[in-house]
């Protein structure tokens, strides 16, 4: 059995022209959504995201702005920055880029941004919603995974996930949203014994620890999902995932590539995240 390929690229660009269609309906009611980046630093990665962030806003329609700032710049700039982006009625949606330079507190930062403008959903409120079950606006990587898993088919109720990694960003959240869709879920890191036990009692494995090509076919329950949130670069230059993708698709379901899987779901779920505030923001249901 070959496992079933989820492209990400395809599911992305199915909802960026539901976003697209309806950013057209809202400038003819007067407005467009507006998404804001601080970046700090000249981190290569960092300007890529934002780079691709930008564009996107451009393909949709959406208002955009980005600030530069140089990695010299105090934490008092950057939240200057903030707190005048919080006050700016044409953006609805605020996101700092990570990581920030040493000399300056990420949390203080993430905590001013207001909480109605938060897309990347870090901010402390939306994280406790989220663990609450309360409405919030989501992290956009762990949105994406369990729109990916949906559109396999299968239901997720009922099913027994393992998430490998407990991260901020992806694994604890994930196993938030996972259970919120009634799935019964196990979290595995780096302490997890018997791991590939574990994780071959998996419907449904999200595997996001960062460590390229860890996770073979040992580790995958026949007919499984597999979704790869890894993404490393090799000494070769190329990408790879958490997964040994060559092993696993032998033995999955369905199955994530890298790239093309998890990666163009973010961004999306971001512009997704910036509409639904600038709606919210605006009063429009």
């Amino acid at each position: 059995m070959t496992a079933e390929i989820i492209s990400g690229k395809v599911v992305s660009e199915e909802i960026r022209g539901n976003i697209a269609r309806e950013v057209q309906e809202l400038a003819s009611r007067g407005f467009r959504p507006g998404l804001a980046v601080i970046l700090v630093g000249e981190d290569p990665a960092s300007h890529v995201y934002v780079r691709n962030k930008e564009k996107a806003c451009h393909d949709l329609g959406f208002y955009s702005e980005v600030h530069r700032l140089p990695d010299t710049a105090s934490q008092e700039e950057v939240l200057e920055f903030v707190d005048r982006l919080n006050n700016q009625d044409n953006i609805h949606g605020i996101l700092v880029q990570l990581p920030l330079p040493k000399h300056i507190d990420e949390k203080a930062v993430i905590n001013a941004i207001a909480v109605e403008k938060d897309v990347d959903g870090f901010h402390p409120m939306n994280v406790g919603n989220l663990v609450v079950g309360d409405d919030s606006l989501l992290p956009c990587t762990p949105a994406g995974v369990i729109e990916l898993i949906k559109r396999t088919g299968i239901q997720i109720s009922g099913k027994h996930a393992v998430v490998i990694g407990r991260s901020n960003i992806v694994g604890k959240p994930v196993s938030l949203l996972l259970q919120r869709e009634n799935a019964t879920v196990t979290m595995c890191h780096s302490r997890t014994a018997n791991m590939d036990q574990i994780a071959r009692l998996a419907d449904i494995l999200v595997v996001a620890i960062g460590r390229a090509n860890m996770i073979d076919a040992s580790y995958v329950k026949p007919g499984a999902v597999v979704i790869d949130v890894g993404m490393n670069r090799l000494d070769n230059g190329k990408l790879a995932g958490d997964v040994d993708y060559e092993s696993a698709k032998e033995v999955a379901g369905y199955i994530t590539p890298v790239p093309g899987g998890v990666g163009p779901m973010t961004i999306t779920m971001l512009m997704q995240n910036t509409l639904l505030a600038s709606k919210r923001l605006n009063g429009i249901n």
